[in-house]
């Protein structure tokens, strides 16, 4: 087992090593200018960061005063009853509501119901199964959308929303089998 595993380690470090020197080797062939376009990517991609800096910022302080003044807490006893008739473990609930904006804090969540649960728990499993099935859509579309300057989303958060219940109304009975 080691054999394979050790296999694939080696030939995933030598990927992006090799890639870089077949462009470098590439472009000294073919004698183009390839450390121009480089630097314009990363240009490029500094610019982008700076865009939507403020978003992932804001993003973050709203997720940690959501935590700590206790409205994550109310939201789960509120949801609770629901969590119940679906057969959702009330320690999933917070991975739940959090996948919506944070892939971070649900991840956060998810290590908690480790420690006291264990990862081979339902609520453990479950929770990964959701985490995997699943988009951060305020998230996705407040970066994105900020990037690219659209400010009417239309039927794009109605959408993104159906497909993250679906995929958690799913991973839960998924979960079950």
């Amino acid at each position: 087992m080691e054999g394979p595993k050790t296999m694939i380690t080696f030939l995933a470090n030598l990927v992006i090593p090799l890639f870089i020197f077949t462009l470098v080797l590439y472009g000294t062939l073919k004698r183009k200018d390839i450390y121009t376009p480089f630097l314009e990517g990363v240009m490029d991609g500094f610019k982008i960061v700076l865009e939507i800096a403020p978003t992932l910022i804001a993003l973050f302080f709203a997720i940690q005063i959501f935590r700590s003044s206790g409205a994550l807490d109310l939201i789960v006893r509120f949801l609770t009853p629901m969590g119940k008739l679906l057969k959702i473990p009330k320690e999933v609930l917070p991975v739940i509501f959090a996948k919506l904006f944070s892939s971070s804090a649900a991840t956060g969540f998810l290590l908690d119901i480790y420690k006291t649960s264990g990862p081979d728990s339902l609520a453990g499993f479950m929770s990964s199964v959701i985490l995997s099935s699943t988009e951060t859509c305020f998230y996705t579309l407040s970066v994105y959308y900020s990037v690219v300057g659209i400010e009417k989303i239309r039927y794009t958060l109605t959408g993104a929303l159906l497909a993250v219940f679906v995929g958690t109304f799913i991973s839960v009975f998924i979960s079950y089998l």
